[in-house]
């Protein structure tokens, strides 16, 4: 069942509620029918920034997973 937003255009109360196929939700607060669904925030709430380097390895330079002295740096 999935989960969709909307705006009553009756009352103007917004939310959120599960849909069946078989049914026509209506408002919470005036039961109206009379709705339009709104776009999910939930795309735009997706981080879209880069991670963190990752932190240098024993030796300091790389981050080499054999340790140090391993890389092609040193």
């Amino acid at each position: 069942m999935p989960i969709y937003e909307y705006a009553c255009t009756k009352c103007g109360q917004e939310f959120e509620t599960l849909v069946r196929s078989d049914t026509v939700p209506d408002c919470p607060s005036c039961h109206s029918t009379e709705l339009e669904k709104k776009l999910s925030v939930f795309s735009t709430a997706v981080s879209t920034t880069k991670s963190a380097p990752a932190a240098p390895g024993p030796c300091g330079s790389c981050g080499h997973p054999d340790g140090p002295g391993a890389c092609g740096l040193n």
